[in-house]
């Protein structure tokens, strides 16, 4: 199968999270009606996510083959939260949406930990050659991670606005990812293996 363009795997993540933020801001302190029901903006932009990324993992399995466990658990708890959320026209579901993914996730993490299973190894090993160790150290700090991001994800649901919640959500949490993931650069270098390619590249150290 023909690998898509590098440009396609982030779009078909972001999109649907910035379609949620874009339907929210524009109308955002109005109140829509649909079928003789008022729903506001958080609402809506909800009742719009949930095609939208339902949609997007489809073109991503179409058009790679496959899909991450991760990802599958997140269109599910995305569907149930968010649609108790439309059905109910109560937030709060979907809000608490990010806080079960986070301890799904450290759940699974902190499993494969305990059972002495590198399932973190076994998705990502392709992009990021590590020996054991190095998997079994990114996966506790993972663990932890999704476990600190499930408890700020509840406080700020909890005790800010919606709207700061709604770009915690769409620009924090990623933003918070990707500076963890920056941050470990030195644990993957430090247990880095080389893979067959680096053996037969001629320039292979010498830079």
């Amino acid at each position: 199968m023909k690998e898509p363009k590098p440009w396609v795997k982030p779009v078909l993540e972001l999109g649907p999270v910035l379609i949620f933020f874009l339907v929210f801001i524009l109308k955002r302190g109005e109140t829509t009606v649909i079928a003789g029901q008022e729903y506001s903006a958080f609402i809506l932009a909800t009742l719009v996510f949930i095609p939208a990324l339902a949609l997007a993992t489809l073109i991503q399995w179409r058009l790679t083959g496959k899909l991450a466990p991760m990802q599958i658990a997140t269109l599910v708890l995305v569907i149930v939260f968010g649609g108790l959320s439309v059905w109910l026209n109560d937030p709060r579901f979907f809000k608490m949406k990010p806080t079960m993914i986070y301890l799904l996730f450290a759940a699974i993490l902190g499993y494969s930990l305990l059972a002495r299973k590198n399932w973190l190894q076994a998705v990502l090993s392709e992009a990021l050659p590590m020996d054991a160790l190095g998997w079994r150290k990114l996966t506790l700090r993972m663990a932890l991670l999704f476990l600190a991001l499930a408890v700020a994800n509840e406080v700020v649901w909890r005790t800010m606005s919606e709207t700061t919640w709604v770009y915690f959500k769409t620009f924090g949490l990623p933003l918070i990812l990707f500076v963890f993931l920056m941050g470990n650069a030195g644990l993957y270098r430090a247990h880095a293996i080389q893979t067959d390619a680096d053996e037969g590249n001629p320039d292979n150290g010498r830079k």
